[in-house]
């Protein structure tokens, strides 16, 4: 559900802007268009127009477009999506597929119905002037971020209930201490220990905190923001999902986490801030102080030195 492109006028359809685009890309990228970039590059427009993807290209084209106008470094690329020649002409991404044997089938597949998806690095400090670009362009009601949920894991939950059973703070860091650290650890799994069992049934109200505890486990506590994903509709967002406002910043994000998203037909998009681009630019204008023609994406890929 992704919203309608306009494209200039001079143009009838997505495909046709799509197609035109990538053919002044690979003029930009390659000093010679060989029939071996040209063929990939039509196979790939072929299967994109196909699968009635070419909106979601050209939107992703267009907010990297702005980064690139407005100096905000991007994200060489990664994931499958490096895979395709298109999004190399369109610079979605800055690494040649053809150089390195990157297969596009592993991106966008015919025969495996799934939606692209472009993981996207842009500089933490360049990154709300994308999603506040992105916002104004399709609309406040088109455009939020995505809700993920904070669980109750087996530490939290036995302090969260000992907070409310009053049991003092000191007692219940030293039940807590009694619970191994790790991911996949359980409260179900630490009472089978039967040393430690005993101990957390010695006392009534140990006995209560675990009863509750155990029924509280796994479940959401706290409503927080994806690091990275966003969502743009063709229509206000409402008309398919519930939406949250955080209290504290005020930020949008859907009701929905991220694989529900998917299920409503929505198209998850990632603008991941990095500090490491943030470093590499500041280090970059701090050489340009002594070197103005200095660009770290002139340095080769055999750069010795490097």
């Amino acid at each position: 559900i992704l919203p309608d492109y306009q494209i200039p006028v001079e143009f009838n359809t997505l495909g046709e802007y799509l197609e035109h685009l990538t053919l002044e890309g690979l003029k930009f990228r390659y000093k010679t268009l060989t029939n071996k970039i040209k063929d990939r590059a039509f196979y790939e427009l072929s299967v994109i127009i196909g699968m009635g993807f070419e909106g979601y290209f050209l939107i992703v084209w267009d907010f990297i477009k702005f980064a690139h106008d407005h100096d905000i470094p991007v994200g060489a690329g990664r994931g499958s999506g490096a895979g395709s020649i298109v999004a190399y002409a369109l610079r979605i991404t800055d690494i040649d597929p053809l150089k390195y044997n990157l297969l596009f089938e592993r991106f966008l597949n015919p025969e495996r119905i799934s939606m692209p998806d472009f993981d996207i690095d842009f500089c933490f400090e360049g990154r709300d002037e994308i999603i506040k670009y992105v916002t104004n362009k399709y609309g406040e009601d088109k455009v939020a971020q995505i809700i993920t949920f904070g669980t109750l894991k087996p530490k939290a939950v036995v302090k969260d209930v000992a907070r409310v059973l009053d049991i003092p703070f000191a007692e219940s860091n030293e039940l807590t201490k009694l619970i191994p650290d790790g991911p996949k650890v359980s409260l179900k799994e630490v009472l089978d220990d039967n040393s430690l069992k005993e101990y957390f049934i010695s006392k009534p109200v140990y006995k209560e905190l675990m009863d509750a505890a155990l029924v509280l486990e796994g479940m959401n506590r706290h409503a927080s923001t994806h690091a990275a994903g966003i969502v743009i509709s063709k229509t206000p967002l409402t008309d398919y999902v519930p939406l949250y406002k955080d209290y504290k910043q005020g930020s949008v994000s859907t009701q929905y986490t991220m694989d529900l998203l998917e299920e409503c037909g929505l198209v998850k998009m990632d603008f991941l801030g990095l500090k490491t681009l943030t470093l590499i630019k500041n280090a970059e204008n701090l050489i340009r102080s002594v070197n103005p023609d200095f660009k770290i994406k002139n340095i080769p890929d055999n750069d010795v030195k490097t």
